[in-house]
């Protein structure tokens, strides 16, 4: 039996992983914890190891965010298996957005009631979703704190990682909008599968991740 760690996305918790098969592994779900300001995702990344009790030579699953903070992870220790979805490895991968909005922070300037009710900016930015699946989706997002999503908007956009560890998997969709895909050096691609395949396209991530993790 493996132990499997899941970390969530931003403005998400692990309820984002309600479709994916686990039967036979045990799991421990990697909610988030309230960061410092000051915090890098290097530093939050021990704040995890700590506060859930990490153990070496585990699987550490990351969708989105979660897939940075589940390197960060694997550089200081050693996993057996690190397996990110809909995510990037290292700064290199990252969309080329993020230089503008590292030198025009905007977000810092929206005010926090927004960032928790910004239903057609999530569609847009994620992708179509199925009723339930959207419900869910705004429901994570709205319990999210305000200050979370500020601080890790500032963490992921001035991400700067070269290093990427061994045993790195990586699953993305060919239409996501967050991370270009043609970036992603060594990935699975599913095709059309948006950033939030991790709900309707569960099946062929689940059919991946059984290679992977068996």
């Amino acid at each position: 039996m493996s132990r499997i760690y899941l970390i969530p996305g931003l403005g998400a918790d692990c309820r984002i992983y309600k479709n994916i098969d686990f039967k036979g592994h045990d799991v421990t779900f990697v909610n988030w914890i309230e960061p410092a300001l000051t915090d890098t995702l290097s530093r939050y990344a021990q704040k995890l190891i700590d506060q859930y009790k990490i153990e070496k030579n585990s699987i550490l699953i990351g969708n989105s965010m979660g897939g940075m903070v589940a390197i960060e992870i694997a550089k200081l220790l050693p996993m057996d298996k690190t397996i990110l979805i809909s995510s990037i490895k290292s700064s290199a991968e990252a969309s080329a957005y993020f230089p503008f909005f590292r030198t025009i922070p905007i977000y810092r300037f929206i005010p926090t009631g927004l960032l928790v009710q910004a239903r057609l900016f999530i569609k847009y930015v994620f992708g179509n979703m199925l009723p339930d699946d959207q419900h869910l989706f705004e429901d994570m997002y709205k319990n999210t704190s305000p200050t979370f999503i500020k601080w890790a908007m500032g963490a992921i956009l001035n991400w700067e990682n070269t290093t990427i560890p061994t045993n790195v998997y990586h699953i993305t969709g060919s239409k996501d909008r967050i991370f270009n895909c043609r970036k992603a050096v060594g990935a699975q691609i599913i095709e059309n599968g948006t950033h939030i395949m991790i709900f309707d396209r569960a099946a062929e991530i689940n059919m991946i991740l059984k290679g992977i993790i068996n």
